[in-house]
């Protein structure tokens, strides 16, 4: 029986991608939409031509297959037969072509590992491809060998080897109650949004970031544990440590059994996405068509989502499983506004549009509470160096493209001694859709640092605001150092359009590219 794992295949800045760049929507035809490509692959039709088969595929078969109406395409060891797709592709044919007859793995992570592939294209699986099976190690008895977690260096690539961090490490020691597991980086960067810690029954994961790198410890434990731990990190010395309680008080022999990965560096754009599945606590109308939602860590889950990076969600959708990028954003901009009935750290705020002609949101709204979404990783390139001895901070949002400012915003006002002023033009269509609007104006109101300005494309005769669209005359109004030398640095993050013509018009104010850093909505 082929183990067939559960992510549609994007091409590069194509309207879905997340990290950066982006480009218009190729147009599809009436009738293939993705809620159409879902109930094709639920019609019966055979979509491989295979007739239900699965097969093993060489490398020679997979080359011959190389045209539009026979494509066949490897990721991940498995091969799909993506013809029938082409034409509800929205980054287009020649996207997808780009990858005909050969292995499009590289390029898929490239440009959004997240999207659920095998979910969408599950009806298209011609087979796996034929490679010789690994040699698999014995990795118990590596793991009694090495107790303190070196890293072997069979398991770290050349380049790694060469370019990357120092080699991590891992140990782990024990009371009568407690067992810690202490993560050594060598690294000082180190800090509480490093460390992604999940443990479910006896399975315990833990991953550091380093720089571009994963390190993961993935070990099954060897005695039960409970659901609550505690996770501390000695930034000085780039330390973690991990503290479990123990279910029974009694000694352990051993930590535990490596699992997949276990015990390994990898560069960051060769994992995989973790998933944990967290319970929707509240929902709240923000303005006419955006919600509030707050979700809820397990608590055998420690996530911190660092600045300025995001995450997916995945819910299942008429039996396939779509997944979305979302940034998440502060419970509020305002102190008062925060209620203290569980730890910040437990829980995840979304800002989030619904569209009600679309697939996902929808389905999003109509959860209850007491429901569960699954929630990823974090990934995103953004550096929270940025912020060093920053002295301008200018914001530049429309429309959703205001949640990654959410966090910035507060990181901004609270933890840089060497700000000086903070600016946020923030477009919208009218003032009902003016996000958190009360909350801003309060809190340029409380901090003289903060200006903020509204401009509308579509307000009532009433308003007095700007208004108008994004153009060089707004920007270089508004956008002024405070002295010809400051520091500097501006976020964008809006529609596609709106993205790439404010890095060009920022560019044309000499703005550098060092200085600006640009957010896909």
């Amino acid at each position: 029986m082929l183990n067939v794992p559960s992510q549609s295949f994007p091409a590069p800045r194509s309207q879905q991608r997340v990290a950066s760049g982006g480009r218009s929507k190729v147009p599809l035809k009436q009738g293939r939409s993705l809620m159409d490509w879902i109930r094709l692959t639920k019609s019966g039709k055979d979509l491989t031509g295979l007739k239900g088969r699965l097969i093993e595929v060489t490398e020679e078969e997979l080359k011959k297959h190389n045209k539009k109406d026979d494509c066949w395409i490897c990721i991940r060891g498995f091969v799909y037969n993506v013809s029938p797709y082409m034409e509800y592709h929205p980054g287009g044919e020649d996207e997808l072509m780009r990858a005909a007859g050969s292995d499009g793995t590289e390029l898929f992570d490239q440009v959004h590992r997240w999207v659920n592939y095998e979910s969408m294209l599950k009806e298209c699986l011609v087979g796996r491809m034929a490679i010789k099976p690994a040699v698999l190690k014995d990795y118990r008895e590596e793991e009694k060998k090495v107790l303190n977690g070196m890293l072997p260096k069979s398991q770290v690539t050349d380049t790694l080897a060469k370019e990357g961090p120092s080699y991590p490490s891992y140990d782990w020691f024990q009371t009568n109650s407690l067992v810690t597991i202490a993560i050594y980086t060598k690294q000082k960067d180190i800090s509480l949004d490093s460390i992604i810690v999940d443990h479910q029954d006896d399975s315990f994961r833990a991953e550091t970031i380093i720089k571009d790198c994963l390190y993961l410890i993935h070990i099954g434990l060897s005695h039960e544990v409970q659901e609550d731990f505690s996770v501390r990190v000695v930034e000085s010395v780039g330390k973690i440590e991990i503290v479990l309680k123990k279910r029974e008080n009694t000694s352990w022999d051993f930590l535990g059994h490596p699992l997949e990965n276990h015990n390994s560096l990898i560069p960051r754009k060769d994992t995989g996405l973790y998933y944990r599945k967290c319970q929707l606590i509240s929902k709240e109308n923000v303005t006419h068509d955006t919600r509030l939602f707050c979700l809820m860590l397990p608590p055998s889950t420690h996530l911190q989502v660092p600045i300025g990076q995001h995450v997916y969600l995945k819910l299942p959708i008429t039996g396939t499983e779509i997944v979305k990028p979302y940034t998440p954003v502060s419970g509020s901009l305002l102190s008062e506004f925060k209620e203290p009935v569980l730890p910040n750290n437990k829980y995840i705020y979304f800002l989030i549009k619904i569209y009600h002609t679309g697939l996902f949101t929808p389905e999003l709204d109509r959860l209850q509470i007491g429901d569960f979404v699954s929630v990823s990783s974090p990934e995103g390139n953004f550096k929270i160096s940025k912020f060093q001895e920053l002295e301008d901070l200018f914001l530049l949002a429309a429309g959703t493209g205001f949640t990654p400012m959410v966090k910035i915003l507060n990181y901004a006002l609270t933890d840089i001694p060497s700000l000086r002023k903070v600016k946020l033009m923030f477009f919208n269509k009218t003032e009902d859709d003016i996000i958190w609007r009360s909350q801003l104006e309060k809190l340029a109101f409380k901090d003289k640092r903060l200006d903020v300005e509204f401009v509308l494309s579509a307000p009532i005769s009433e308003w007095n605001g700007k208004q108008g669209h994004i153009s060089p005359a707004l920007l270089s109004e508004f956008f002024k150092r405070n002295l010809d030398k400051s520091k500097v640095l501006v976020c964008i993050c809006g529609p596609v359009p709106f993205t790439e013509q404010g890095v060009r018009l920022l560019q044309d104010l000499n703005f550098s590219k060092n200085e600006i850093h640009s957010f896909t909505a």
